[in-house]
């Protein structure tokens, strides 16, 4: 029989982050036996409501509200023949009518004559092994904890994905060594106008190139370092990415650094970003603090497949104020209560740049699980404000899944 190697990915439930934003921790497990299967079949069914009162809208207003009710069915089969594995994954979106009556609009669309009601195929491919080695080759889901600048993101109805080919290797001990070829990506941003049905190359046919590697040899430290390359994605010039993470977790506390530079000759400013956080878990409850500083660059932090950062600093509406020239603190605060986890977190960013733009944002948020934990439900609010607003900002925000 041959030995086939499974990446398989961990999405902590935590919410201390104080959004539904999970973060993400991949764990790389020891080649085993691939034993013929059969498929698995699986998927979920969301339901997702957003208002807000930026402008003259008021909360709960037609005009100031979005929905989406969405459907997600996939199929994997681990060896079809010859060890050679295969998954599928097909996406539908609906407004159930509501743009008639409670909203104006959708959190995800799908492009086409109706882009608020259609479908489209989010994952389709093939998996392969060979000794320590593995290949997914395809459209498929990047986590950030390998992929921080391209990557799929959670937030939203759906996760965006990749037409990429990855391949893991883990000949060396504690060690994955992860390259990727990313080709195309769509970007799950909020509204019809984001056509999550059409997968918009990014750099061409030159794609993105990236190398990442991982290393768990000593207990409870993780160190990640990253490079990206796009060659000819600056007009004329290549682009370089290095970034890295290291993470430190004993007896419920938990220590992070994390930095790196996006670098091209076509800019006149490279950008360099640094972030740090400290974090204790006691048991009922958590707390954490994070800082992000991104100096005057050109480009900024980005995901090319989405809209956050890599940032610990990330929460669920701060990304543009985080993503350059700005030094960002966020305190966190989480209580496991009412049968789920509530989570409160604060931002503060002092904008550098000319703008003078200060921003601040409160997230409070409740997760739980019902229904033997087939159902996931959340409930945000979101206080945002800035130097440029007129007024501060009332985001509501809520959505539940039902895995099946």
């Amino acid at each position: 029989m041959k030995k086939t190697l499974l990446l398989s990915v961990v999405a902590s439930t935590m919410i201390m982050a104080g959004g539904d934003i999970a973060p993400v921790e991949p764990v790389v497990e020891a080649p085993v036996v691939a034993e013929a299967s059969g498929w698995d079949f699986s998927g979920q069914a969301v339901v997702y409501y957003q208002t807000a009162d930026a402008g003259d809208a008021s909360l709960f207003d037609q005009a100031s509200s979005l929905a989406d009710a969405g459907i997600q069915l996939r199929a994997v089969n681990k060896d079809v023949f010859w060890g050679i594995g295969a998954g599928a994954e097909v996406n539908g979106l609906a407004t159930l009518n509501l743009e008639n009556s409670i909203v104006s609009n959708v959190m995800q669309g799908t492009g086409g004559t109706d882009p608020l009601t259609g479908g489209w195929i989010s994952q389709l491919y093939l998996t392969a092994g060979f000794g320590n080695t593995s290949i997914k080759a395809g459209r498929q889901e990047l986590p950030k904890s390998l992929s921080p600048f391209a990557f799929s993101e959670g937030w939203n109805v759906f996760k965006n994905t990749f037409d990429s080919v990855l391949v893991v290797n883990t000949d060396i001990s504690n060690t994955a060594i992860v390259g990727a070829w990313v080709h195309a990506g769509n970007h799950n941003g909020i509204g019809a106008a984001n056509d999550l049905s059409a997968f918009n190359t990014l750099n061409g046919d030159d794609g993105v190139y990236m190398l990442t590697a991982q290393n768990k040899s000593i207990d409870g430290l993780t160190l990640t370092g990253s490079w990206y390359y796009a060659a000819d994605m600056a007009v004329t010039d290549d682009i370089n990415i290095l970034w890295g993470d290291a993470k430190f977790a004993i007896a419920g506390a938990t220590i992070g650094l994390q930095g790196g530079s996006v670098m091209s000759d076509a800019f006149a400013n490279d950008t360099t970003a640094f972030g740090a956080k400290l974090g204790y878990n006691f048991g009922m409850f958590d707390t954490s603090i994070a800082y992000s500083t991104v100096d005057e660059g050109d480009t900024g932090l980005f995901n090319v497949g989405g809209v956050k950062t890599p940032l610990y600093t990330q929460m669920i509406l701060n990304q543009a104020a985080i993503k350059s020239d700005n030094d960002t603190i966020v305190a966190r605060a989480g209580v496991k209560a009412l049968g789920g986890k509530i989570g409160l977190a604060y931002n503060y960013t002092t904008d550098n740049s000319a703008a003078n733009n200060d921003y601040t944002e409160l997230d409070l948020t409740y997760k739980t699980k019902v229904f033997n934990d087939s159902t996931t439900l959340f409930a945000g609010y979101i206080y945002r404000d800035a130097d440029v607003f007129a007024d501060s900002v009332n985001v509501l925000r809520f959505w539940a899944r039902y895995n099946f």
